[in-house]
């Protein structure tokens, strides 16, 4: 019987989740710098979550585990900076959602915090949001960038538990 040549192996799997991660920060970082789209502290920390997990879904590509518990070790290992932006695009999405008179005031930029602030202090302010949080500079199909972050971060983590956890 021949296999079905569908279904990718373990190592594609993790790698297409490799090239998907850099893919978005790639584009976040092109609406930056090509369409003047400044990121807030929100967007920064979800570029570091898809960055982390785009390293875990590398190191597992390269690897690729033949026993089934390598395999679920990466896709658990995936689902802590996947959880974690995920965590943060919804914080954001939510957000952008508030009527005007309840969006935060906005805060000090993220370098000045960094400079004055311990790192424990600055990453609970900004994972609390700020008003530069809430505006809604750019959308495609009805969702703003944000909702689209939360989108990639679900179909991501499912695709790294599929990756893990499918019968072999």
């Amino acid at each position: 019987m021949r296999p079905n040549p569908f279904q990718w192996s373990f190592r594609l799997q993790f790698l297409a989740g490799f090239l998907l991660c850099a893919a978005f920060i790639g584009y976040a970082i092109y609406t930056q710098f090509h369409d003047g789209l400044k990121p807030c502290p929100l967007c920064i920390f979800q570029r570091i979550a898809f960055a982390a997990m785009g390293v875990v879904f590398l190191l597992g590509g390269l690897h690729a585990p033949k026993g089934r518990l390598g395999r679920r070790l990466y896709g658990l290992l995936a689902l802590v900076p996947g959880g974690t932006g995920l965590g943060i695009a919804a914080r954001h999405v939510w957000l952008t959602h508030l009527p005007a008179d309840q969006v935060p005031e906005c805060g000090p930029p993220l370098q000045f915090m960094m400079e004055t602030n311990p790192l424990t202090d600055v990453i609970r302010k900004v994972l609390t949001g700020s008003g530069e949080c809430a505006k809604v500079d750019w959308t495609f199909l009805g969702m703003s960038m944000p909702a689209w972050s939360l989108t990639c971060f679900i179909a991501l983590v499912l695709w790294a538990l599929y990756a893990a956890f499918r019968p072999r």
